[in-house]
């Protein structure tokens, strides 16, 4: 019965290899949204932004000290994900 379903179905095979590219792209352009969102690149811009002059040292604390809040809120009590 396996071998007569695999025949029948084989038509469909690039239908599902296409679903299966679909799920895949979108897992990783959600990957690639979540890094583009993270408090540790915000944080990384922000030492760019403070060292090229573009924000004051003040700002750039008060900044720093609100990432590391949301960073540690997401990381947890125990530091892990």
């Amino acid at each position: 019965m396996g071998l007569l379903k695999g025949v029948v179905l084989l038509p469909l095979a690039p239908l599902s290899g296409l679903r299966w590219l679909a799920e895949v792209l979108g897992e990783e352009a959600e990957r690639g949204r979540a890094a583009e969102q993270s408090p540790e690149r915000a944080l990384a811009e922000l030492a760019a932004r403070q060292a090229n002059g573009e924000i004051s040292d003040e700002d750039a604390e008060a900044l720093e000290n609100q990432l590391v809040a949301e960073l540690l809120s997401r990381r947890g009590p125990r530091g892990g994900a």
